[in-house]
């Protein structure tokens, strides 16, 4: 259940109506990643989409219009910034968000090989082995966890959407291996004392607010035997700063996904607004997690119950302050 304290209003994800769309758009030049020079300047809505990609023109109305719509909201919500500082995503926000797009577009950007060495790394950094234990929080719709139980872990998976559960169950179904899926909260597990590894990958963690961040870590531990492992892949809120353009493009066949990002310099969080073009109509989701650096994993993990915590950058590496990704390997 939601907790007491959350201040920023649930919202769905909604469909614009397409007459709506064909209302006169402004040009605004924002922010962005220029494909053809690699450098982020100032840009207009159209020139982002002249210079990405073609489409239709009715796709172009709505795109324009609903990012018009978006830097409007962004800039009223910047008004009321210090009340917004404890902001935290609700779970019909998450629901909206982590919805039957989020998996359609999943396959375009994570082929099989992507997903299958990445499945590797994850066994590589829990040491792994078959026969013992694995649960992902957050396991979407089974892309890592199927791949996991495949290498013969026995493996179980929680995630709070039930479209997303569905796919994971078909695919393993497909695949013929076993994943005991669970439907619930990753702050309150029904497990104890179950698994020897856990992992939330993909920047799954953070949604909440500081207090809840940390009971996810202590539901985490409590899940572990002891001398259990947990990783947790999360954002390098050090290079986002620097490198990361602030609207990302996906494109399957005629549909589109455009995520425009921003970060909070105040509460440490970054934001997403995400814009669904998809079968002649528009829908959008937002969705916003806390970006943690490698001290305060530290001190909320010692906190939780763990030991030792390792640091690595993407695939494993050494982290630096360039590294995509802080990946986290503690030990119970």
């Amino acid at each position: 259940m939601l907790q007491a304290g959350m201040r920023r209003p649930a919202r769905t994800i909604r469909e614009i109506d397409v007459d709506e769309l064909r209302e006169q758009c402004l040009e605004r030049p924002i922010p962005a990643r220029d494909t053809i020079s690699n450098k982020v300047r100032s840009m207009t809505i159209a020139e982002i989409l002249n210079n990405s990609m073609k489409y239709s023109q009715m796709f172009a109305f709505k795109i324009l219009r609903t990012m018009q719509n978006q830097s409007k909201h962004g800039e009223s919500r910047g008004k009321h910034m210090n009340d917004e500082l404890s902001g935290t995503v609700s779970l019909s926000e998450l629901e909206a968000y982590f919805s039957e797009d989020y998996f359609y577009f999943g396959d375009a950007i994570n082929p099989p090989e992507t997903s299958d060495r990445e499945a590797g790394i994850i066994w590589n950094l829990l040491s792994l082995w078959r026969g013992g234990s694995v649960l992902e929080l957050g396991c979407g719709y089974g892309r890592i966890t199927n791949r996991l139980a495949e290498k013969g872990v026995q493996v179980a998976g929680l995630d709070i959407s039930p479209i997303l559960l569905k796919k994971a169950e078909a695919d393993a179904a497909e695949r013929g291996v076993n994943v005991e899926y669970v439907l619930g909260d990753m702050r309150s597990l029904p497990w104890r004392d179950r698994f020897d590894a856990a992992f939330l990958c993909f920047t799954t963690f953070g949604y909440f607010d500081d207090a809840d961040n940390e009971r996810v870590l202590r539901e985490a531990a409590s899940s572990l035997r002891k001398g259990g492992r947990l990783l947790i892949d999360h954002a390098n809120r050090f290079a986002f700063l620097r490198h990361k353009p602030p609207i990302y493009v996906v494109q399957r066949n005629n549909d589109l996904r455009i995520d425009i990002m921003s970060n909070d310099v105040l509460s440490d969080r970054r934001n997403v607004e995400r814009i669904i073009v998809r079968d002649g109509r528009v829908r959008r989701a937002h969705v916003s997690f806390r970006q943690y650096g490698f001290s305060e994993f530290v001190r909320m993990l010692r906190s939780a119950g763990f030991a030792t915590i390792e640091a690595y950058g993407q695939e494993g590496g050494t982290f630096t302050s360039d590294s995509s990704s802080l990946v986290v390997v503690a030990y119970k």
